[in-house]
């Protein structure tokens, strides 16, 4: 093969690999890279700032049952629900966190509420929602930890299959489970202690009406859980070429890195839904000058936010300082 072939099979090969969306796309900032021409911080509140507005203007304007639902990423989860709990299924990465994330709440929560957090049972007498359940992953732990649990999904697949499972055993049989969504239960009055999203929200259509839900559904003075991808070429490299083409654990399509954000812009969204979210590390040298002013603000009434790091050697995730792909933030709901 001369020179021009193997350059032109190189080409094929990463445009086999590599969404064309992800070329298009336009990065805000993100906190692990940089870029010479990632706008400047004003644009960045200027896009979130418009994002807040359509949400406002849609709230005002219609009922709050309209929904954050993305009917594509819908259908994805619907065509994988049975494998829910098949620890080498599609959703493995989620099995093998699951000790990580749930290490991350029980302190976090315990440490909230004043609970004990070497109880079998430290969750007792606590009113937790787990907004996109999927089929109970974390519900089922919750539950086990004495919280009083309501799952709630937008897919009725996922929602069956939570039932059926938590039904085998006494002790997760009393999870409230509900297809449903965050915005419908807001409109019922519902609201509960601590509030918990776990890798949903790269998959809704607007983030910011969606955490404005999730906040109206905490009482005041509660907690609210969130975990996602960091939108970095990082996570992207990681989490999408490694995990669904390369490994092969998720399947091709899970995730679209134009959806994913950093965790300077989940923070400022949450806390514009009324939500004081997690600690920030300092923004890396390139942003310091021009980020700094940001950073001091959102650090001003934090509360926590850590990293998930995968140890391939172990096959184990761990919490770690690094947020630049995968991150779990607590944040409160002010009074």
């Amino acid at each position: 093969m001369n020179q021009m072939q193997r350059i032109i099979s190189a080409r094929r090969l990463s445009h086999s690999l590599i969404p064309q969306s992800c070329f298009l796309h336009r990065r805000w900032f993100s906190t692990s890279e940089t870029d010479a021409s990632s706008p400047p911080l004003s644009s960045t509140h200027q896009k979130i700032q418009t994002l807040e507005d359509k949400a406002s203007s849609k709230s005002r304007s219609t009922a709050s049952t309209t929904s954050s639902l993305n009917e594509q990423e819908l259908a994805k989860f619907s065509a994988i629900a049975d494998t829910w709990w098949h620890s080498e299924g599609p959703f493995k990465p989620l099995h093998l966190m699951n000790p990580t994330r749930l290490a991350f709440i029980r302190s976090t929560l315990c440490r909230h509420f004043s609970k004990d957090p070497s109880s079998a049972r430290p969750f007792e007498g606590l009113r937790l929602i787990d907004v996109g359940c999927g089929g109970g992953l974390l519900s089922e732990p919750l539950a086990r930890m004495g919280a009083t649990v309501t799952g709630i999904d937008a897919v009725d697949k996922n929602v069956k299959i939570a039932r059926l499972h938590a039904d085998m055993d006494p002790m997760t049989s009393k999870i409230e489970y509900q297809c449903t969504t965050a915005e419908k239960l807001v409109d019922e009055g519902r609201t509960f202690d601590a509030v918990l999203a776990l890798e949903v929200i790269e998959h809704v259509a607007n983030p910011a009406e969606f955490c404005n839900s999730l906040s109206a559904l905490t009482i005041p003075n509660g907690a609210t859980i969130l975990s996602t991808i960091n939108r970095s070429m990082r996570a992207y490299a990681s989490a999408i070429v490694a995990a669904e083409y390369i490994l092969q654990w998720l399947p091709k399509g899970t995730h679209e890195w134009s959806s994913f954000l950093t965790p300077e812009e989940l923070t400022m969204i949450l806390q514009r839904a009324s939500i004081d979210v997690s600690q920030l590390p300092p923004p890396s040298n390139a942003y310091v000058a021009q980020s700094q002013e940001l950073y001091l603000k959102l650090t001003e009434r934090v509360k926590e936010m850590a990293g998930f790091v995968y140890n391939p050697i172990t096959g184990r995730w761990l919490l770690s300082d690094d947020i630049s792909v995968n991150f779990i933030a607590y944040g409160t709901k002010k009074e």
